[in-house]
């Protein structure tokens, strides 16, 4: 059970601490770009509809996407990964300098081909997702490139964040690199893993994967939850088995409708209850999560707490059409809502 009525006063402390906070992310970046239009009639061609586009946009997505959602908290958000070169690396790194996110980390693989997703949306809804990409293993000496830009951030970091999209970019070699420098700086990391990049996430502070992930990694299925999370037997299954194979310290399990669950080892299960409002699209939900979870651990919040920051910050993105961030308006509005409807619920 949730039992933390956050109150705005301890808010304010931890987003103060925030502020000062230098966050690295390393993962698979893309270009989320989005077409907006109106269906007014179904095409003569086919049974689908004809979208009558109004606008276009386009943002820095996957990895890059966790880094959007701390820009507006943190101070220093670095990014490293990988694009091809051509027209939509450019624009990606376009996209990248309208954020506010530097490229000084990305770099150009020749052989690699820039992800692109297209979502074209009309009336708030996704009508269809369009995939540009060729997914496969960086060379080597890519590999050792990323390594050595790593090395030369991390001294001035607080906390890095590996973002798994299965793209190619992170395997076992790299990953069990940048966690023992890490480690060895005394720098947490925190992991949103991909099940289909089988990575062994060993001696890391935290891995946070949806409900989908973390059974799938965990070798179960998932046949549904009891109304107790905190005491639910599967859970606390799923738990045993995924501490036993990533070592980590934590375990963040998003569960949608049902909110999402801590597992911090020798401790009991906590359960953090859904909080949004109206869903529209849970794309990007998971990359605010992280983000924040992330941003809190190493500012001086409980486990808990950061937790329970994640859940609001999900929470708040899930209402929003799009790749979407929060802003610590948003964030300070949600938990003082929160807070003073469970005083007054008793």
């Amino acid at each position: 059970m949730d039992a933390l009525p956050m109150d705005e006063h301890r808010l304010k402390e931890l987003l103060g601490q925030f502020q000062g906070r230098s966050i690295l992310v390393l993962g698979d970046v893309m270009l989320d770009r989005f077409i907006w239009g109106n269906v007014t009639r179904i095409s003569p061609e086919a049974p689908v509809p004809v979208v009558q586009v109004q606008r276009e946009s386009a943002y820095p997505g996957g990895a890059a996407n966790v880094a959007r959602n701390l820009l507006p908290f943190a101070s220093n958000v670095t990014v490293v990964g990988v694009l091809g070169p051509g027209i939509m690396g450019d624009l990606l790194r376009e996209n990248f300098e309208k954020e506010g996110l530097s490229t000084g980390h990305l770099v150009v693989d020749e052989s690699y081909e820039t992800i692109v997703k297209t979502r074209v949306v009309a009336r708030s809804q996704q009508v269809v997702r369009i995939d540009r990409e060729r997914p496969h293993a960086v060379s080597a000496a890519v590999a050792a490139e990323i390594e050595t830009r790593i090395a030369s951030c991390l001294p001035s970091m607080d906390a890095v964040i590996i973002e798994d999209y299965a793209k190619g970019l992170l395997g076992q070699p790299l990953v069990d690199a940048v966690i023992a420098q890490a480690n060895a700086a005394g720098v947490p990391v925190t992991v949103d893993p991909n099940p289909k990049n089988p990575i062994a996430w060993r001696r890391v502070a935290a891995v946070k994967p949806n409900r989908l992930e973390a059974f799938q990694a965990a070798g179960l299925q998932d046949v549904g939850f009891g109304e107790d999370l905190a005491n639910d037997p599967l859970i606390q299954e799923l738990g045993k088995r995924l501490h036993d194979l990533w070592e980590c310290d934590h375990l963040l399990i998003t569960l949608s409708e049902h909110g999402l669950v801590l597992l911090s080892r020798g401790k009991p299960v906590w359960h953090s209850p859904p909080r949004a409002q109206e869903v529209y699209d849970v794309s990007g939900a998971g990359d605010t999560a992280i983000a924040l979870f992330t941003l809190a651990l190493c500012s001086g919040a409980t486990p808990q707490e950061a937790a329970h920051l994640a859940n609001h910050a999900g929470s708040i993105v899930v209402g929003k059409v799009g790749t979407a961030t929060i802003t610590p308006e948003e964030l300070t509005k949600a938990v003082r809502r929160d807070y003073l409807q469970r005083q007054e619920g008793g």
